[in-house]
């Protein structure tokens, strides 16, 4: 591992053990993006294994979006946004077996789209953070 990687690790691991739940969950989606990104790029230079690996991840990543969802709090939102998670899923397996750069493009842009609305309550988040302490 190369020292930028190293740095890079060690950043994101204390980015992780700082963040308040808004925060991982910001974390989330910027992960799921990046991975996705990174599939595109590898899909294009055909290096498919290294794509299938992104595309995983970045599956894994959703799948803990998913794991985050409370249907209790959340009602109807919750249960629209894990129907969301499970398409997204689905077209990201689909991207893997076809090659299918617009797959990933469509994921990427309903994760944007999510992302930033969740980035968008921030401040409502933090307040309510601070009432609870």
């Amino acid at each position: 591992m190369n020292g930028l990687q190293a740095y890079q690790r060690v950043n994101t691991q204390t980015s992780i053990t700082d963040a308040d739940p808004h925060k991982l969950i910001h974390l989330l989606y910027n992960g799921a993006l990046e991975r996705i990104n990174m599939a595109k790029a590898r899909m294009q230079a055909k290096d498919y294994e290294g794509k299938g690996k992104l595309i995983s991840k970045a599956i894994e990543i959703i799948g803990g979006l998913r794991g985050f969802l409370d249907f209790e709090k959340g009602g109807d939102l919750a249960l629209r946004l894990e129907s969301l998670y499970d398409y997204m899923e689905r077209t990201l397996f689909q991207a893997n077996a076809k090659n299918d750069v617009a797959k990933l493009d469509e994921v990427a842009d309903l994760l944007r789209s999510i992302k930033e609305g969740w980035d968008g309550i921030r401040e409502e988040a933090a307040s309510l953070q601070q009432q609870a302490v």
